[in-house]
């Protein structure tokens, strides 16, 4: 989202006579505190109830996929009691007609849709040519993305180090905490540490100890890494979202 200020695509499209908004699944809360954190220059709009992206289905301009977590107690700042509903990006005129549409498919790849976004020039130049057309825009299913994703084994890897390596720990946007790509890096400054001291201890332990200790280190990691494992969706190309209730 906020590649879209950056690039100058929200003050293209305020030139052109409209607007842009982000919608989340997350309270009004933090939907008002990443607007303030991430200063993308255009109002973010609290949806946990899902009743704008329900909207948009019904009138099949766009519908996402939706990981139902309403049973998961994520922690007392956020509240998902439809789940949330993955990425995804909705343009229309005046009259209501689709002049863009993407919607994110999880998989493992762009880590449960998580990254790999169209590039707002992309997004902005497919706005534009669909000014000249009459139908809706189709689906983009190839757009130009903004980053080819990241391997599953390094983003779990990434979680541990997050959860001080002892169980997976997301990379929220937690009010008071820095921005998550502040996170991420103090997160990644952790793997080489965590490497060195099994390298240390494997140099001045006897090998039995370090191996009992490994084990048991495994076990520990274990059930949080299958049960982020589950959590992430990884949807196949022929899957579809479901109907919002």
């Amino acid at each position: 989202m906020r590649g879209f200020g950056k690039a100058g695509v929200v003050e293209a499209i305020r030139e052109a006579g409209g607007e842009i908004y982000a919608i989340t699944s997350e309270p009004q809360s933090l939907a008002n505190s990443a607007q303030q954190d991430w200063n993308t220059g255009f109002g973010h709009i609290g949806d946990p109830h899902q009743e704008i992206s329900g909207m948009c289905a019904q009138k099949g301009w766009l519908s996402l996929f939706t990981n139902e977590w309403a049973n998961v107690r994520v922690a007392d700042w956020a509240s998902h009691p439809k789940g949330y509903f993955q990425p995804g990006v909705l343009a229309l005129n005046h009259e209501g007609r689709v002049l863009y549409r993407w919607r994110s498919r999880p998989t493992r790849k762009n880590i449960g849709g998580a990254v790999s976004r169209p590039t707002p020039g992309h997004v902005w130049k497919s706005i534009q040519d669909a000014f000249n057309e009459d139908a809706d825009a189709a689906h983009d299913d190839n757009p130009e993305l903004d980053s080819p994703g990241t391997p599953w084994s390094i983003f779990v890897t990434l979680l541990l180090a997050n959860g001080w390596f002892l169980k997976p720990a997301v990379f929220n946007h937690r009010p008071g905490e820095g921005s998550v790509s502040r996170r991420i890096r103090q997160a990644a400054l952790r793997v080489p540490i965590f490497l060195a001291a099994w390298i240390v201890a494997a140099i001045l332990l006897p090998p039995w100890v370090v191996a009992l200790a490994f084990a048991a280190w495994i076990a520990i990691i274990t059930p949080g890494v299958l049960k982020i494992h589950r959590r992430f969706q990884n949807v196949s190309q022929h899957d579809e979202p479901t109907e919002i209730g």
